[in-house]
């Protein structure tokens, strides 16, 4: 029997993992694509994220995806003329006393001039990446619609579904501020607010959203394109990810005090992506830690302070695939730091998966939503259909 292929998916969500989808599909050739958003393109995440990639940092079944997703966003950004794409050389740095200084880190990165370096090492010195997420997520995204696919500002707020004989649920609309938008396709990309589908679809969606500051400073000129990982700063609480952009841009995340929202916070309406917002005292915090590290960078005050939600599952690895016992419905969520570099593997997975019936490019096996089903006891004997009859064991 053939796989089942939608012929109209609808995609909610449009943060990278939306418009990577949206984008992915309509190559194949898939033009009936919908994308709902209630706020704007990469209004999350996407929008105030590092935009760190590596390709080499990955594990186990992860490996493939920092991989296959590194050689992608070369390809997209060559594609689609990303501009703020770029190699960038990783170092390691560790804090020191106060007024102490051991060697001479500026050798290594220009602008590392502060008088707390106790040490400067590599990293990653040709696995390192970077990419704008805002610009990106944008570009996929027009890029989509230029093939066909529409974008919908509106909330979700349910799905339509319809009994079949071979007793699966089958999509059949997605509700959006009230009104159905006929589909026989809908994938949920909606970072940590996927785990709102859990209601609708009958099955746990155990994503997190992981609540962090981050913060921009603005160089008018331009900086040495080095990102840095720091070790804990104990004076200020912070373990520092530092990343110059080519528009003079240094954004810092890792700042500390990141909040864990649980999904039943998130289905009970807390944190919508417009009330996310930054903690000061984490803002004053990572200013002060990086002033120290780097007197040419840094100041007293930010450009920018924001925050966002990261996606996690209970093992930190990304929900993708199909949803059991529900023809139609895909999750791609849940993809936590590794969400910007993900987001192209992410998008052109699901796509086949959707579009063929099974993705080519990675294997989503260990990524099944369906991992986090409760373990059904007995329900070994005879089956009609999906239900038990006779004894089991």
């Amino acid at each position: 029997m053939a796989p089942f292929q939608p012929k109209k998916v609808v995609i909610c969500g449009a943060g990278l993992h939306g418009s990577a989808l949206a984008y992915y599909l309509t190559k194949l050739g898939h033009t009936e694509v919908t994308v709902v958003e209630r706020e704007s393109v990469a209004c999350a995440a996407s929008g105030k994220g590092g935009g760190f990639l590596a390709r080499d940092w990955g594990s186990g079944v992860t490996e493939q995806l920092h991989t296959v997703s590194f050689a992608l966003h070369a390809e997209i950004a060559r594609d689609l003329n990303v501009s703020s794409y770029r190699r960038i050389k990783v170092l390691s740095v560790s804090p020191g006393d106060a007024g102490l200084r051991r060697g001479d880190a500026t050798d290594k990165c220009p602008w590392l001039d502060g008088d707390r370096v106790d040490s400067v090492g590599m990293m990653d010195a040709d696995g390192g990446a970077q990419v704008d997420p805002c610009e990106l997520c944008t570009l996929l995204m027009k890029a989509a619609e230029s093939q066909g696919a529409k974008l919908v500002k509106g909330c979700v707020g349910g799905i339509e579904m319809e009994a079949e004989a071979d007793g699966l649920r089958a999509i059949r609309a997605v509700v959006v501020d009230g009104t159905p938008i006929p589909c026989d396709g809908v994938a949920f990309t909606m970072g940590p607010w996927t785990s709102l589908a859990e209601e609708w679809l009958g099955i746990p969606i155990p994503i997190t959203g992981i609540k962090s500051t981050s913060i921009v400073f603005r160089s008018s000129k331009d900086v040495e394109p080095y990102a840095l990982f720091c070790d804990e700063d104990d004076r200020f609480g912070t373990h520092l990810e530092v990343y110059p952009r080519s528009s003079g841009e240094i954004y810092l995340c890792g700042v500390g005090g990141s909040e864990h929202v649980s999904p039943e916070r998130l289905r009970a309406g807390e944190y919508p992506p417009h009330d996310v917002h930054a903690d000061l005292g984490r803002v004053k915090a990572a200013a002060e830690s990086f002033s120290t590290i780097s007197k040419k960078l840094g100041k007293t005050e930010p450009d920018e302070a924001q925050a966002c939600m990261r996606p996690c599952s209970p093992d930190a690895m990304p929900l993708m695939g199909k949803v059991s016992g529900v023809k139609g419905a895909y999750i791609s969520a849940g993809h936590n730091c590794w969400g910007i570099l993900w987001a192209p593997v992410s998008g052109k997975a699901m796509s086949e998966l959707i579009f063929h019936g099974s993705a080519e490019c990675v294997d989503l096996g260990a990524f099944s939503p369906a991992r986090f089903m409760p373990e059904v006891k007995g329900g070994r004997g005879r089956k009609k259909r999906n239900m038990s009859v006779g004894e089991q064991w």
